[in-house]
């Protein structure tokens, strides 16, 4: 913006002195030459007054050289009344010119070698008509043209400068405040809430500065508000999770109860997670450094261990492959088994009893790919249920668990797309990028694709529960 202006300025300023000095510098030019021939006019009109007394060669000759410009003057007197006509001075113009001047009787320039000649016709007593000759040189006609064009120059070139210089400090005034303005919504953008800018420089970047902090301290409003509207709904849960605690001490021994008495407890836990985030106003995933992260291979067993009663209540086959190995990925292991959860909750919730479902866990060199597929009936609309808030079009279906998913992916430069399984249903592939960096080559999110049949449908028929 700020070099822009300065182009701007140092154009429009160098055609307005071209549109100026041009015209000028002639107008000087032909200034010189109208001095130069004045001049040549007065020294003919000093010599007129004795050429209508007398044509005697010896005073005409003192009276040429008394106007000082013997040199350069010549007198052309014709023959008249039985005398010779008279040539006095050096000859330039040509005698037809002469006689040109002498019939037309008036004055005439003509241009000669080296300059130019003023021609000035003067009636003698005898009736004649004699023609002084005043030579002009073209340095008379061109003196101080030079210098002046000089000064022009100058002249221009000092207004371009100081155009210039005056539309850059003002580009400086005005990107500045600009240049703040965007580092201001950079920093709001990734985060920083205390980011405000300088309500300076012009008019219209005041106003947009004083938009702007006005915004940022309308987003930390509404932030806290959204806080603690998050704290208090899950405030409000404490009461029936203390009711489902203490039903379930009532449920006695076995691996149902002891599995019910563990969610409830967990359920208690992130319960009390959120509450504290959402007062200490952190963000609760937190991302991770070198040598963090969990092991995606332990993460997805107890999980499955979790999932595999329920499955075996309902008559659903399962399996569970590629978990043999650690596999180490960049992500907490509370937000991985969130993630985990969130699919198999959707495969129970939105398909029925006896559908079967698989886990696979896929270890590349630069990514883990995790894949839940199902026998269910799919997903009509994959962009739908990647929708915050809007989810797959069936009942209970809010979008948020997907979007939980879509955000841990992405968190790590992966993404998640939903296709068709071999199973015959939903497959949702999540891509988990081991080094940070985004995968290329992919399509879109909530591309639907479909594969041939491989060894996962080939080995489905043979459940293999965990050791």
């Amino acid at each position: 913006m700020r070099w822009a202006l300065v182009k701007v300025c140092l154009a429009v300023t160098t055609m307005v002195v071209v549109a100026f000095a041009v015209p000028l510098g002639l107008v000087v030019k032909e200034m010189a030459r109208d001095r130069a021939f004045a001049g040549a006019e007065r020294e003919a009109a000093a010599v007129a007054p004795a050429l209508s007394i007398t044509t005697d060669r010896d005073q005409l000759e003192r009276v040429v050289a008394a106007a000082g410009a013997d040199s350069g003057m010549a007198v052309h007197v014709p023959a008249a009344d039985g005398r010779p006509a008279l040539d006095l001075g050096r000859r330039r113009a040509d005698e037809q010119d002469v006689r040109a001047v002498r019939s037309m009787g008036r004055a005439s320039t003509t241009p000669v070698a080296g300059g130019s000649t003023l021609l000035q016709p003067v009636a003698l007593s005898s009736g004649t008509i004699a023609v002084v000759e005043v030579y002009v040189p073209e340095s008379a006609m061109t003196h101080g043209v030079g210098t002046a064009w000089a000064v022009l120059a100058a002249v221009g070139l000092a207004l371009i400068v100081g155009s210039v210089a005056v539309a850059d400090r003002l580009g400086v005034r005005m990107v500045g405040p600009a240049r703040r303005l965007v580092e201001g919504a950079h920093e709001l953008g990734e985060g920083e809430l205390g980011a405000r800018v300088p309500e300076e420089g012009p008019t219209e970047l005041r106003l947009a500065a004083v938009a702007f902090n006005s915004m940022a301290d309308q987003v930390v409003q509404l932030l806290a508000n959204e806080r603690e509207l998050a704290a208090d709904l899950s405030h409000r849960l404490r009461t029936p999770l203390t009711v489902l605690r203490l039903n379930t001490a009532s449920l006695g021994a076995g691996p149902a109860a002891e599995q019910t008495r563990a969610a409830v407890a967990q359920l208690e836990r992130e319960v009390d997670t959120i509450i504290r985030t959402a007062r200490e106003a952190k963000p609760q995933t937190v991302a991770a450094g070198p040598g963090a992260g969990c092991d995606a291979a332990e993460v997805v067993r107890e999980r499955m261990g979790f999932w595999s009663a329920l499955a075996e209540d309902e008559g659903r086959k399962w399996r569970v492959a590629g978990v043999e190995r650690p596999v180490r990925i960049p992500v907490a292991r509370a937000d991985l088994a969130a993630a985990l959860d969130a699919l198999l909750g959707n495969v129970f919730r939105h398909t029925a009893e006896g559908t079967a479902f698989a886990v696979d866990v896929h270890h590349a060199e630069d990514a883990v790919i995790v894949l839940v597929s199902d026998a269910g009936p799919g997903i009509p609309d994959p962009e739908a249920a990647m929708a915050r808030g809007r989810g797959s079009g069936c009942a209970g279906s809010t979008g948020l668990g997907l979007d939980i998913v879509r955000r841990l992916a992405e968190s790590t430069g992966g993404d998640v797309r939903i296709g068709s399984s071999v199973l015959g249903g939903t497959e949702v592939r999540v891509w988990i990028q081991l080094d940070g960096r985004k995968p290329a080559g992919r399509g879109h999110r909530g591309a639907v694709r479909r594969r041939r049949p491989g060894k996962l449908a080939s080995t489905f028929n043979r459940p293999r529960s965990l050791p």
